[in-house]
């Protein structure tokens, strides 16, 4: 198993780790630093995704991708929400290294996707009409370059994509060095 670094540079995205910042909905600062890893299994469909995102005039802003078993506790005990956040004991596909959660941009700015970024509602779903007729077409068209590329999506989050089967994949306990991305045990 090994974790690759995404990069802005070598990758043409934007990595911005909503983890890294307290800006996120647990006000928090979870993360050290702001580098994004994938397990190796998934560079393929993402380099596929990016680029088909590419041929359309799109780029991918990256919230999260590898997210340690340490950051899921956190994230449930602070909202021990099924429909949102995958129970420690479940194992997130985050965790596992082969989610990834992105939305497009354009000339540098994202698009308007009816919602920010975990949104812990309804109107975060694929599929919500309740949003604007331009964030739903945002939304449908994030979804067809993910799914042409080979990723499965979850339903309750338009920016959330995975391998399929994402239980065939271990959960990543101690990452590399290179990948300990947490800010502190005591977060």
């Amino acid at each position: 198993m090994s974790l690759i670094e995404i990069t802005e540079k070598k990758y043409n995205v934007c990595i911005d780790l909503a983890y890294y910042k307290n800006t996120n909905f647990t006000g928090k600062k979870i993360y050290s630093q702001n580098k994004c890893f994938i397990h190796e299994d998934t560079l393929p469909k993402l380099l596929s995704a990016i680029s088909i995102a590419k041929n359309l005039g799109f780029k991918f802003k990256i919230y999260d991708a590898f997210r340690p078993v340490e950051a899921q506790n956190i994230l449930w005990n602070f909202c021990p929400d099924k429909n949102f956040i995958t129970p420690p004991y479940i194992g997130s596909p985050h965790s596992r290294g082969i989610a990834i959660d992105l939305t497009l941009i354009k000339n540098e700015k994202e698009v308007n996707m009816g919602t920010t970024f975990d949104y812990l509602y309804k109107e975060s779903y694929h599929g919500n009409t309740d949003i604007p007729k331009i964030a739903q077409k945002n939304r449908l068209i994030l979804l067809g370059i993910m799914t042409a590329a080979g990723w499965d999506y979850y339903e309750k989050e338009w920016w959330h994509y995975q391998l399929h089967n994402s239980k065939n994949w271990p959960l990543i306990y101690k990452p590399l060095n290179k990948a300990n991305i947490m800010k502190n045990k005591n977060v």
